[in-house]
């Protein structure tokens, strides 16, 4: 009898205790990852997906441009069963925020070269996702 006592006891600490340290406000990311085309990463309960480089117009290395073009970043943001996709760039560098997380482009690779175009599977790009506290 004292045993199932001490049983009940302990479940009932235990569940108790999860609710002490649960928290309603998120808490601080920041993370830098690199995926190629179609390799996601889970970060604060969102996956994010690079789904491919839709546009790419840089100058390539070995030209001489007027302009350094642009790339385009097409990214995949899915939480709780809801998905969400967005573009980042390459020349504004502009940042994404979705879901409280902030998504920016650091690098893409790799940098085209004259007279090889890029395979799109060869693309890699590396993203930095942070979260502030609020």
């Amino acid at each position: 009898m004292f045993m199932r006592y001490l049983v009940l006891a302990v479940c009932l600490l235990s569940v108790t205790a999860c609710d002490l340290f649960s928290s309603t406000s998120p808490s601080p990311v920041s993370t830098q990852f690199t995926l190629a085309p179609g390799q996601s990463q889970s970060v604060a309960s969102t996956t994010l997906t690079f789904v491919g480089v839709p546009s790419d117009s840089r100058c390539p290395a070995n030209a001489i441009c007027v302009t350094a073009g642009d790339a385009t970043v097409r990214v995949d943001l899915s939480r709780r069963g809801t998905t969400s996709s967005h573009e980042l760039h390459a020349a504004s560098k502009q940042p994404v925020t979705v879901n409280e997380l902030t998504i920016e482009l650091v690098e893409i690779a790799p940098y085209p070269f004259l007279p090889n175009p890029i395979d799109p599977a060869a693309y890699r790009v590396t993203l930095r996702v942070t979260r502030q506290d609020p």
